[in-house]
């Protein structure tokens, strides 16, 4: 990396003046390399031995650029272009680094926590910046949770529910600023860039910005009701004996559910990522539909799995067969499989852990295409379920576990027969009507959603005749 010396032009500061060592202690940047970046013209006033609450922006903002890769001399040139989204984000930084910030020492004296449950609060949170110092909101956020630990609300639980509320308020705020990015910033730019591009999208987020909070606190509330009935209902079964009491604290039993796309590495492959994604988006939306009908919660999803959660097995066996019906039902869709499993798990910051939850996610794991396969547990609870036949597949060993599992599947009594065929390239199956090409080799006929995955097919035939 080179830099040749050129100093930004002098600035009104912000606020009062930081020293060297000041800025190091805010950004966590050695005195030496911000001696150099100032030397270089990234930071400080020309003629000034001190700097400005904007530099606390352009330390944070160098250092990231370096860590993609760009050199001094690049990120110079950055910093000097009259760019708006570069000046929005240093003036957003500023305003909110502008003001005084405490050390966790300092924290523990004005909120009245001791040190162990600051150190624990912050780190929990994260709401510390990177060099470990809080400002006056964070220090207004910790006397809350002192409030709550005066009041007999137990750390440990506390901290869970943090843990949570920050992972899902940094998500929502990234999926925000993300999608603001990709779908009107990026196209606004390219369409008509300079002002006019600048004053519509500024428009835009102002008219956006005021709805943002109350659509969070919309669904919380949508979200508190399910949660009051589901504890209310967990209650009654434990008061009543209906329900074991736990053995610790956060221990439930539940149905667990994994559920995936039989063939989505190859269809990733042969299709690429935009056309993956929107196999992915229309599956997510399968998953959502099928819980809302059958009180099913979506835990988390890892790319094409989705690990989901019922209270009972009824519901959980049902909206496992519905999934199928959709999956087989949509036009040119992978097949998808199953696993289903029933008992006790630990509940912990939104997640469910414990040996039932692998039981369930093996059984997906060996579940083949269009098959939902259940453990005796999930059986023995939904056996009754009206419309429903169960096949017994036998007991069998399950990668990572010591112990056999009897394995049954259920299927619809009266299902009704779609005939599909299965593009052997990606995987994809689909109706008669929906094949974009065939291809007979030795009497054997084979069909293809596209004509990209009959090229692939013809390229090296050996890999796919097999499938």
């Amino acid at each position: 990396m080179t830099c040749s010396p050129h100093h930004h032009g002098a600035a009104p500061l912000s606020t009062a003046s930081l020293s060297l060592e000041e800025l190091a202690g805010r950004t966590a940047e050695p005195a030496t390399r911000l001696e150099a970046w100032r030397t270089c013209g990234l930071i400080g006033l020309e003629g000034e031995d001190v700097f400005s609450p904007e530099d606390v922006g352009r330390v944070r903002l160098i250092h990231q650029l370096l860590h993609y890769g760009h050199s001094l001399d690049d990120i110079r040139n950055v910093l000097h272009q009259p760019d708006t989204m570069r000046s929005y984000y240093l003036d957003e930084m500023t305003r909110h680094l502008s003001g005084p910030t405490f050390t966790l020492a300092e924290s523990v004296e004005l909120t009245g926590l001791d040190a162990e449950q600051t150190k624990a609060f912050t780190e929990a949170t994260g709401v510390a910046d990177s060099s470990g110092m809080l400002d006056e909101e964070d220090l207004g956020f910790l006397r809350s949770l002192k409030v709550a630990l005066d009041s007999g609300f137990p750390a440990e639980a506390l901290i869970q529910i943090l843990r949570v509320y920050a992972d899902l308020m940094r998500r929502a705020a990234e999926v925000g600023h993300r999608t603001s990015h990709f779908y009107l910033h990026q196209p606004a730019v390219t369409e008509a860039p300079g002002e006019d591009a600048d004053k519509r999208l500024e428009r835009t987020f102002s008219q956006v910005e005021p709805l943002i909070e109350p659509a969070l606190m919309f669904f919380f509330r949508k979200g508190a009701i399910q949660a009051a009935w589901d504890d209310m209902l967990m209650h009654l079964e434990e008061e009543s004996g209906l329900a074991e009491q736990p053995e610790i604290p956060g221990q439930v039993r539940q149905a667990i559910m994994f559920v995936d796309l039989a063939s989505f590495t190859p269809l990733a492959e042969a299709m690429g990522d935009l056309k993956a994604a929107e196999i992915v988006s229309r599956f997510a939306e399968m998953v959502r539909v099928a819980n809302i009908r059958c009180h099913g919660r979506v835990v988390k999803q890892i790319g094409d799995g989705f690990m989901i959660v019922f209270p009972e097995c009824y519901s959980a066996v049902s909206a496992a067969l519905e999934l199928q019906h959709r999956a087989t039902a949509e036009p040119q869709f992978p097949a998808i499989r199953v696993g289903l499993h029933y008992g006790p798990v630990l509940y912990r910051e939104g997640d469910y852990i414990g040996s039932n939850v692998n039981i369930a996610s093996r059984l997906a794991d060996r579940a083949d295409r269009h098959q939902v396969l259940v453990s005796s547990e999930v059986r023995d609870r939904a056996r009754e379920l009206e419309g429903v036949e169960w096949t017994r597949i036998g007991k069998q060993r399950l990668k990572g576990l010591a112990a056999e599992v009897e394995l049954f599947e259920p299927r619809p009594a009266a299902a009704e027969t779609i005939e599909k065929v299965t593009d052997p390239v990606c995987g994809m199956e689909m109706g008669k009507g929906e094949v974009a090409a065939h291809l007979t080799i030795e009497g054997v006929d084979y069909a293809f959603c596209t004509d990209a995955c009959l090229r692939q097919f013809v390229r090296a035939p050996e890999k796919y005749t097999a499938v």
